[in-house]
């Protein structure tokens, strides 16, 4: 559904407009369209694509959705793709898609998949008609801008959810929920760079080199916004190495119970075993055995098994195995 059609001229919004006279506007100098989208069907996006004189490769990407996160140019046209990550239920993370339509002086957005909208990147804009002077190009770093913020905080809560885990690493009982838990994790933070690094590869498009039409004059800030995702990208490549690390130390205690256990099994088994042995001999059926007819016999088999199993249980006692 349209959110909201607005037009500006030389940094100041003259009001909405109806959709139907986009391409009036666009024809004035100094004025620039900025159209926000919503889940939209085909039919918008095709009322869309013959105001704006899109191409229909990118309105095609736009309507199917669930594009990899890319830059590409169209002529003197940009369309970008960027995922939006949202943290719901506490700790999971949904992935919605911005698409971004954006010319020389129009900026069409569409949202798919996620509720939070950029209504506060517009107050922003607005509130300094001097960048906003600059056109849809300007608008096009703010709202990039803002959604590479918002990736600040869920690598924060997955740091925070990390740390939570590693602090019931040692507790014995829960090392197999841990490991689920971290393997949760870890594709969260999949989940992430699969939203990060691909922008970082083609963001240079955008300040570097023959930058698209739209974008001169705001190099600058495209440069800010790439410095703020290499950001993003280390915070998560250190989280995938303490990750990493932590599923390490995990399973390290689930072997060293493991192993914990079967010394004490080793221990039990000998106690139970040297009794056994000597009962076991004193069990065969030969007419000649010694002491088979002494009145002491009995009871010196009973303290020689108790003997020994009093000086097994000391030593596996003094090593920790029991």
């Amino acid at each position: 559904m349209l959110i909201t059609c607005v037009a500006y001229q030389d940094g100041k919004r003259l009001g909405e407009i109806a959709k139907e006279e986009i391409s009036e506007y666009l024809k004035r100098p100094e004025c620039f369209v900025w159209v926000a989208l919503k889940d939209p069907d085909a039919a918008e996006l095709a009322v869309m694509q013959e105001e704006f004189g899109l191409h229909e490769l990118a309105v095609e990407d736009a309507t199917r959705g669930h594009q990899r996160p890319k830059i590409e140019e169209y002529g003197e046209g940009v369309f970008t793709v960027l995922q939006v990550p949202e943290l719901r239920g506490g700790d999971d993370v949904h992935v919605g898609e911005l698409d971004l339509f954006v010319g020389r002086n129009y900026v069409l957005s569409v949202r798919h998949g996620f509720e939070r909208g950029f209504q506060e990147a517009r107050a922003r804009a607005e509130a300094d008609p001097e960048l906003l002077k600059l056109g849809a190009g300007f608008v096009f770093y703010a709202l990039m801008d803002d959604v590479v913020d918002r990736y600040f905080p869920i690598v924060s809560a997955l740091e925070l959810q990390l740390e939570d885990i590693e602090s019931r690493i040692f507790a014995e009982e829960s090392a197999t929920a841990n490991l689920r838990e971290l393997y949760a994790l870890k594709h969260k933070i999949m989940v992430m760079r699969h939203a990060v690094e691909p922008l970082l590869d083609v963001m240079h498009k955008l300040f570097g080199g023959r930058v698209p039409v739209a974008c001169i004059g705001v190099q600058d800030y495209f440069r800010d916004v790439y410095d703020h995702l290499m950001r993003v990208s280390q915070q998560l490549d250190g989280l995938r190495d303490m990750l990493i690390t932590a599923m390490s130390v995990n399973l390290s205690t689930i072997n060293i119970a493991t192993t914990e256990i079967t010394k004490r099994l080793a221990a039990y088994a000998a106690l139970v075993a040297v009794p056994t042995l000597i009962a076991g001999v004193y069990g065969m059926n030969f007419k000649h055995m010694p002491e088979l007819s002494q009145e002491w016999g009995y009871p010196m088999a009973l303290g020689i098994m108790a003997t020994i199993d009093l000086v097994l249980w000391r030593r596996f006692r003094k090593k920790g195995w029991l």
